[in-house]
């Protein structure tokens, strides 16, 4: 079973008449994705290959009983649009706006925990159930449908470790790129409840990076699992107070280090590959015998 996204799901796409919006909402349609709106202020009336434009997420809602919102708005703007797409109803909002101030950020965050809407992102590359949904700039034609569920603070590194999966024949039930940045909508331990409680995903991949604590609370809460998971942490030959990447990708002294967040896996039970190539061995051993 999927989790955030199904074939029930229908998308409004914020800033759907720009150049990323409309590359990437197309290859979703062309998946399969219900892709049923675009919102771009004063645009309304207008369409982009068939999917229509609205002036703001309400009327699209209300007008297409669209259930997501997908973002791709500059970053000084992307938090007032995943804040309407709240304020319109939708129950999921993935924005994959990279650069947004975290003040912004902690706004969106504190208001979507009073209103039950869940995000993932931002700075993200968005959400994938093979073979049902695509949200985002996942590229599907390396996943493939199966049980393995997977959840990563980094983009590429989704990308290299769902390939992995995929060669070793490995299908996967929902991939969940979370993002970097230091607020985000959902974290590691959020992604790793669903899948705990998804009697169609039977084993998990978490790609974790270094900087902040996220890897070692998700490590707390992997030890009450039942389901086997495979880790992996990017950095392990970062200098330390040097950023790598995502925002939040900062070390500082010794906590953050990816041999501390790796040994934090591996004392909750989890099997922690040391590059993306071993993890995908990893599961295969765990699940193929």
């Amino acid at each position: 079973m999927a989790i955030y996204v199904n074939q029930e799901t229908k998308v409004v796409v914020s800033g759907l008449t720009g150049r990323e919006g409309r590359f990437h909402a197309l290859r979703n349609r062309a998946y399969g994705t219900q892709v049923v709106a675009g919102v771009t202020p004063g645009k309304g009336g207008q369409d982009v290959e068939g999917i229509p434009v609205f002036n703001s997420v309400r009327e699209a809602v209300d007008e297409t009983g669209a259930n997501t919102s997908l973002v791709f708005v500059p970053p000084p703007f992307a938090a007032d649009a995943c804040l309407e797409a709240a304020d319109a109803g939708v129950d999921l909002v993935v924005c994959i706006t990279e650069g947004i101030p975290a003040r912004d950020e902690a706004e969106v965050y504190a208001y979507l925990q009073q209103t039950g809407v869940e995000m993932i992102g931002p700075n993200c590359p968005g959400v994938i159930s093979p073979g049902k949904c695509n949200i985002g700039i996942m590229p599907a034609e390396i996943c493939k449908e199966g049980s393995i569920g997977l959840v990563s603070r980094s983009g590429t590194l989704t990308y290299q470790v769902v390939h992995e999966l995929t060669q070793h024949g490995l299908g996967q039930s929902t991939c969940v790129g979370i993002g970097g940045d230091p607020v985000i909508g959902q974290y590691h331990i959020d992604v790793l409840r669903k899948f705990e409680d998804d009697p169609e995903t039977t084993a998990v991949v978490m790609i974790g990076e270094i900087g902040g604590d996220e890897e070692e609370r998700a490590a707390e809460f992997i030890k009450t699992m039942t389901k086997p998971v495979v880790g992996y942490v990017a950095g392990f030959e970062a200098p330390a107070g040097k950023k790598m990447g995502h925002a939040g990708a900062i070390i500082s002294g010794s906590k953050g280090t990816a041999a501390a967040k790796a040994e934090a896996l591996e004392a909750a039970g989890a099997k922690v590959g040391r590059n993306p190539t071993e993890v995908g061995q990893l599961m295969a051993n765990l699940v193929q015998g």
